[in-house]
């Protein structure tokens, strides 16, 4: 029993000392609702709080950063630039909030559908989607690695994706299409590597086009340099259009402000295959959507 006290009593102080340094997500939620609809009556109305309720929070707050985060104005409540701050973390702190709860397993009375889009694929894949297809609909980009793990633990419904290798075998996933989909070196129009130099690459280790480029470039017994490491994709065709390095792309996405790079010197890469699964059970609850993603990457 003697332990069970202190045990408890613990319990206690670390309780006392988190309620004291914690801002609850209610607060947040809050803050981006007045500087959102303009004023405090608006953001109650909103919220479904009283006006009392809000002011409440938002002392609790202003003690807690150490000063005003609103100030009154003309058309109502705007940010101080204290404030301006504090909204840009408490966007942060709901999204993070927001996508925790996302993976929870999905249940009877939850309708939304979990849409796992590989980085490379993300903006095609939204272009001209119906929006009966979109309705419910969640989406989460991150690589093609991340989503494939996402899919196996049961926190993504549809997937498309790059995979170099067989699915690993999983009774509740439905691997409705896949085809390969060739991957090129990319480079800017005016890159150029000297004789013997390291070739500077644009990656982030763990994703596929990572392993894809290195194994390249080992098979091959060529030297080779990290000169940019980001997980952004995004980032590194940025990086390739200053002309920091080279990178992988499906040769079908290669934008126009880069040029495929047919240098002698660059080694053949395997080709990983495009995938389009969805788990059990959603592909006739969702057909619309599974079937013009489909259609956009499969062609049939």
């Amino acid at each position: 029993m003697r332990g069970e006290d202190v045990d408890l009593k613990g319990q206690r102080i670390m309780h006392r000392r988190y309620q004291h340094s914690s801002i609850p997500t209610e607060i947040m939620r809050s803050v981006v609702g007045i500087s959102e609809a303009g004023s405090i009556t608006k953001a109650a109305k909103l919220l479904g709080l009283s006006q009392p309720a809000i002011s409440s929070q938002i002392k609790r707050i202003e003690h807690a950063v150490g000063g005003s985060i609103f100030q009154k104005s003309a058309n109502g409540s705007s940010t101080t630039e204290l404030g301006k701050l504090v909204l840009i973390q408490a966007r942060k702190i709901l999204e993070a909030n927001d996508q925790l709860l996302l993976l929870r397993g999905a249940s009877p009375e939850d309708q939304t559908i979990r849409l796992g889009l590989a980085n490379f694929y993300s903006q095609r894949a939204m272009e001209g989607m119906s929006k009966a297809a979109m309705s419910n609909v969640c989406i989460y980009s991150d690589n093609s690695a991340e989503i494939a793990k996402s899919m196996l633990d049961g926190y993504i419904d549809v997937g498309v994706f790059l995979c170099i290798s067989d699915m690993p075998g999983d009774t509740a996933i439905d691997i409705v299409a896949q085809r390969d989909d060739e991957l090129t070196w990319v480079r800017s129009r005016d890159f150029t590597l000297s004789p013997g130099a390291p070739i500077p690459l644009l990656t982030w280790p763990g994703q596929i086009v990572h392993n894809v480029m290195i194994q390249a470039l080992e098979r091959k017994g060529m030297i080779y340099r990290i000169a940019f490491s980001s997980p952004d994709y995004h980032a590194r065709i940025e990086a390739a259009k200053a002309g920091i390095g080279l990178t992988l792309l499906p040769t079908a996405l290669i934008p126009a402000s880069l040029l495929a790079a047919n240098e002698y010197y660059l080694p053949k890469l395997a080709i990983p295959k495009l995938v389009l699964c969805a788990r059990e059970g959603i592909r006739k609850k969702h057909s619309i959507l599974i079937e013009e993603l489909h259609v956009k990457f499969f062609g049939i």
